[in-house]
């Protein structure tokens, strides 16, 4: 019997397990947002020492998972899995950026809800019992998403009011089966959401009703309400998608815009920066996630967080023939426990 299930799409852990450390990698424009202060390396160029933007990437989530162990004075030895996936073809930045740890290793894909994803899959393990130790992490890379989705950038194509900017980062958490600190106490799995949206640049209207749908249920299961929460944060909706998110939420019955935020607005300075709507892609979250939020719960400035990655559940292939655009969005619950 599921006994740590409620509603339909929730689970609240009995044992939940504790962000032990985290960790965050920064493209160069990324660094000349408002969230610099907050990330543990900023790029200087965003090749990364390598010849190509997949190479840039692989060695961003190497050097993440490298980082988030060395912070919590562990090794390789210690971690019992990684759970990683990215946007690249066969999530080659995780498997390859991966490939001399010799950790245990789940690719997982959620486009760019992964880092909630792999959050939600480890703490189910080690609340069950099954690892002490397990690092979630996920990236992107401007240049290598452009390449695979839209348009080589030597093209200088435009882009339209409503389209976004793939983050060039990486972020990551090591989470352990200690008692208290920074946990993840429950866990809402969203399910795929379909509005018929086909335009690559409008990413935030076709996640919109993934993400809506999902922060709704987990409610909906838990019995709680907006105010439980000092702010929830969507993945990367940008400004349009926040909006709408916010709008079909609310015809829901729950007001939540008062404590909205979403991590593609606050990771670059939308006024100064060319981004349009704002950030995208899987980094923006877990990048967000791993800097600015984490201190500020650590710090005590806030309690509790509702974190709802979102993704787009797209590829060349599918948009070549004439697919829409499918979404999900995954919501974690990141709570202060026992400090």
């Amino acid at each position: 019997m599921a006994v740590k299930r409620v509603g339909n799409q929730t689970v609240i852990l009995q044992k939940p397990p504790i962000i032990l450390e985290s960790a965050s990698i920064a493209g160069k424009k990324e660094g000349e947002g408002p969230l610099a202060d907050y990330f543990d390396m900023i790029l200087e160029d965003d090749l990364f020492g390598e010849k190509t933007w997949e190479k840039a990437e692989s060695r961003l989530i190497r050097e993440v998972l490298l980082k988030v162990i060395d912070k919590a004075c562990l090794s390789y030895s210690d971690i019992n899995y990684v759970i990683s996936g990215d946007l690249l073809n066969q999530c080659i930045a995780a498997s390859f950026g991966v490939r001399e740890s010799q950790i245990p290793f789940f690719g997982v894909y959620g486009a760019c809800s992964t880092m909630a994803e792999s959050i939600s899959l480890g703490s189910m393990i080690i609340d069950g019992g099954f690892a002490d130790h397990i690092v979630c992490m996920t990236s992107s890379h401007f240049c290598s998403a452009e390449k695979q989705f839209r348009f080589p950038l030597e093209m200088g194509s435009q882009r339209p009011p409503t389209a976004q900017w793939t983050v060039t980062g990486a972020g990551a958490v090591l989470l352990s089966s200690d008692i208290s600190g920074i946990g993840i106490t429950k866990i809402t799995t969203g399910y795929i959401a379909d509005k018929g949206i086909k335009d690559a640049n409008n990413m935030g209207a076709a996640m919109a009703p993934a993400t809506a749908a999902t922060i709704v249920a987990h409610f909906k299961d838990t019995g709680l309400q907006p105010d439980y929460y000092d702010m929830i944060i969507t993945g990367d909706l940008g400004k349009f998608g926040g909006e709408l998110c916010c709008s079909m939420v609310e015809n829901e019955g729950y007001k939540i815009k008062d404590r909205y935020k979403d991590c593609g607005v606050l990771i670059y300075d939308l006024e100064k920066q060319d981004v349009a709507c704002g950030g995208s892609g899987c980094g923006c979250s877990a990048v967000v996630l791993t800097s600015y939020l984490y201190q500020l719960l650590k710090e005590g400035f806030i309690k509790r967080i509702l974190f709802v990655a979102t993704g787009a559940l797209l590829s060349t292939t599918s948009s070549q023939q004439g697919e829409s655009i499918l979404g999900i969005a995954h919501a974690v619950s990141v709570e202060r426990i026992g400090i």
